[in-house]
């Protein structure tokens, strides 16, 4: 119940002046100095004092903050320092080890290698080598010495055309429009200069990926930017017309992205400008939906029929798919359709929860989607116990800044790794974590013309040459001191990590790897799987209703 106002302590009690006085001090202080520079007349002060003592005056009227009602002029220094917070944390009291999402020492390791500078330490090692979860590869005492680092793969399958030579390191999905035209450029320099991919993300293939001729994956996404008819839908003469620019060695399908599966995008109208409409062909100045959800198909069996139609009106280049695993039985879903119709992607990226460069809410950045290594796991073992891993190369993309990063990737059965913030990092950002904000510091993810000039293109385009080839490398050096001659070649059993009990398996014992075409014989050694694949629909992404009971017995208990 309130208190009556006769029965509420004065404010000018002796004990609530106590406390009200150095709560305002600043204040009182400006007063002061104002009546003292107005007696001695100096003029400049008194405009000062004046202007402090009016913004005092409106913090002890305005109702919006606490803070500046009880500290008026003090408290407007929380906010600033509030609004510095991290890059003092960054400068100041960042750990070398502590990732905020990169740790500084996976920063420093891309500074190092995209300016050619020695990346080796002293000291020991500064990883706890002996904590849960530790990871290492196992060297071979015949070890080799690889003379030649450009490791590449063939990607195309059976009905590919036009197979395509790949780094197994390359470029992930970052959109002109996220990322400024100069960073844009400078990639696509480095990967001309280094013979290695560079993926446009969805906003399509902009005037900057085509300024210096570095091989092109145009990614597709349910805007079908560069491709899409007035009211957003696919249309297929643009695509072909466009798709045949010998620049364009890949066709990508995105379904989801790793930083926010599930999602589509609004980017508004201010934002479109004269060069995002002509790459995306939208209009200018108009807000542009991108839906959660593609349009041209709706079922497995119609992604599988798109596949092939794109195929057939590129010239015959790889066309594969792109996305972050959800639910387990849509994917197998996926595969059903493949092996009913006899028809498949000549690849499959498969993008971790872990990204990404596009901006998200955090309920979605946080807790949405699989992580990598599980998402990869789940699409190499339903491909092999299917019996068509063969036909289909895998890409991933996540995390992916070191060699060890690259060489853990491959040895857990990715055919190459993708590296979109690694990139970023040789282009010159420094994790300000300010992509959505268009204040970029250092001209990489903003549209703003003046902040994206600091970025030089020719400089930066050698570094992200170097970075790739300073990685390839380190993972020559890796894969030779493991005793083999290709990463194609590094397997489960060359990688050790350390259990909660504090014992050490290899990745072949700690993680599980289905047997070829288990999924089709019924042997298949997990009751997740078999249940998932029970699930799966070739003809819609809703599972079927009645779900079988496995009836064999060999189980192994692990959750996907």
């Amino acid at each position: 119940m309130p208190m009556p106002d006769r029965e509420r302590p004065s404010q000018l009690a002796p004990g609530n002046l106590l406390r009200i006085i150095p709560r305002n001090a600043v204040l009182i202080a400006f007063i002061v100095l104002l009546l003292i520079a107005v007696f001695w007349q100096w003029w400049w002060v008194v405009a000062f004092a004046a202007v402090m003592v009016m913004i005092g005056i409106h913090d002890k009227l305005q109702s919006e903050h606490a803070i500046l009602r009880n500290y008026p002029i003090s408290g407007h220094m929380r906010f600033l320092l509030e609004s510095f917070r991290p890059e003092i944390r960054q400068y100041f009291f960042e750990g070398d080890r502590e990732p905020v999402p990169f740790t500084r020492e996976q920063r420093a390791l891309v500074y190092q290698r995209a300016k050619g500078e020695s990346d080796t330490r002293a000291f020991g090692t500064l990883v706890e080598v002996y904590e849960q979860g530790s990871e290492w590869l196992l060297q071979s005492i015949h070890a080799l010495e690889l003379k030649d680092s450009d490791f590449r793969i063939t990607i195309g399958g059976r009905d590919c055309q036009q197979p395509y030579s790949a780094s197994v390191f390359n470029i992930s999905a970052m959109s002109f429009g996220s990322l400024s035209g100069n960073a844009i450029q400078a990639l696509n320099r480095g990967a001309k200069l280094g013979n290695f991919m560079h993926d446009t993300g969805e906003g399509s293939v902009s005037r900057y990926h085509r300024m210096h001729g570095g091989d092109l994956v145009w990614e597709i996404g349910s805007g079908y930017f560069g491709c899409r008819t007035e009211d957003g839908h696919f249309n297929l003469e643009k695509f072909t017309e466009r798709a045949n620019d010998p620049q364009i060695k890949m066709i990508e399908i995105k379904i989801s992205q790793g930083a926010k599966p599930g999602l589509g995008g609004l980017l508004p109208g201010e934002k479109v400008t004269p060069e995002i409409a002509e790459a995306r062909d939208i209009p200018v100045g108009e807000d542009c939906h991108s839906p959660g959800s593609h349009t041209a198909f709706t079922t497995p069996r119609e992604l599988v029929h798109f596949i092939a139609l794109l195929r057939k009106h590129c010239g015959g280049k790889p066309v594969g798919f792109k996305l972050c695993i959800g639910h387990p039985w849509e994917f197998m879903a996926i595969v059903k359709a493949m092996l009913e119709e006899d028809c498949y992607p000549d690849f499959i990226v498969v993008d971790g929860a872990e990204g990404g460069t596009g901006a998200a809410m955090p309920e979605f950045m946080n807790r949405m989607g699989m992580p990598l290594v599980d998402g990869l796991l789940l699409v190499l073992n339903t491909l092999n116990a299917t019996g068509i891993k063969s036909r289909i190369k895998v890409g991933a993309s996540g995390k992916v800044i070191s060699a060890f990063d690259l060489a853990r990737i491959l040895g857990l059965g990715a055919d190459w790794a993708n590296s979109a913030r690694g990139f970023m990092f040789a282009v010159g950002c420094i994790q300000s974590r300010a992509c959505n904000t268009d204040k970029c510091p250092t001209g990489v993810a903003t549209q703003d013309p003046l902040r994206q000039r600091a970025l030089d293109v020719a400089d930066k385009g050698e570094r992200v040459y170097h970075f790739h080839q300073n990685t390839l490398k380190a993972l020559a050096k890796l894969v030779g001191a493991a005793g083999v001659a290709h990463p194609d070649d590094l397997k489960p059993h060359h990688f050790a990590r350390r259990e909660t009990n504090g014992s050490v398996k290899s990745f072949a014992h700690h993680y599980f790897f289905a047997a070829e075409n288990s999924l089709l014989d019924g042997t298949i050694a997990s009751r997740s799987y078999q249940q998932y694949w029970c699930m799966a629909n070739p003809d819609s992404f809703e599972p079927y209703q009645e779900v079988p009971t496995p009836t064999n017995n060999i189980l192994n208990a692990i959750s996907i």
